[in-house]
């Protein structure tokens, strides 16, 4: 009785540690699991691990597009206001976001649906880099650099004042491959068919945009610190007008 009993005993121990390591181990990835977790309250943006699950986009608006259109204007004065995440959300799926699922096409036509484009978002709360078939925001900076964006288009004060600024970028490469020097040709017309859009979805939203292309490329992509083929292209401040 007394050997069985030794002999039991590092099996015991076995099975304990084993079950205690387990629970630690579940423990731990549902730990994980609780801290990647992203809740949107009220408008409000909780972070963890430097991503943002964003609001799903409206496909229906209070006005039609004809009006839009019609409403569409340059503003370059903005109230220092803050844009709801709702906001946020509808104006970045506007731009790139997935409207088929299966075939993950995006918002705006691109040449051989080879999506050359790459969008960050400057706001009070940092520097953001859009993830489109997601619909996710990634943190790239916690620091507010509208006003030094707008250093960088040679003193456009207003970017500063803009509740957001979106930049688009551009990696040639991703068409050129296939289209040669034409495909220069197509990214610069996509960037203008994705600009087209969040002007107009930003006039269904209530508020004011305007297209800007003077600035210091080098200037904004130290900015940002952009990859090296990343290549902004266009800065559209969105906010809301003074007026």
């Amino acid at each position: 009785m007394k050997k069985l009993f030794i002999f039991l005993i590092p099996i015991f121990y076995k099975i304990v540690f084993s079950q205690s390591l387990a629970v630690q181990t579940s423990t731990s990835a549902i730990s994980k699991e609780e801290n990647i977790k992203i809740e949107i309250t009220t408008g409000e943006i909780t972070m963890a691990k430097d991503l943002i699950i964003l609001p799903e986009p409206k496909k229906q608006g209070g006005i039609s597009v004809e009006e839009c259109i019609a409403r569409r204007r340059s503003i370059r004065n903005f109230r220092k206001e803050d844009l709801s995440i709702e906001q946020i959300s509808q104006i970045l799926w506007s731009a790139q976001g997935i409207t088929d699922q299966k075939m993950k096409f995006r918002a705006a036509p691109s040449a051989g649906a080879l999506y050359p484009m790459e969008l960050y978002l400057l706001c009070s709360s940092g520097v953001f880099h859009y993830l489109p078939e997601s619909h996710k925001l990634e943190r790239i900076s916690n620091n507010d650099l509208r006003q030094e964006l707008s250093d960088a288009c040679w003193g456009q004060n207003f970017i500063a004042d803009a509740g957001i600024s979106i930049v688009i970028c551009a990696v040639y490469g991703r068409t050129t491959w296939r289209y040669g020097q034409r495909g220069i040709r197509y990214v610069d017309m996509e960037a203008g068919h994705i600009a087209q859009n969040i002007h107009l979805q930003a006039v269904s939203l209530g508020l004011g945009s305007v297209p800007v292309g003077a600035f210091s490329d080098e200037k904004v992509k130290n900015l940002l610190n952009l990859p090296r083929d990343h290549q902004p292209i266009y800065i559209i401040p969105v906010g809301y007008p003074s007026q």
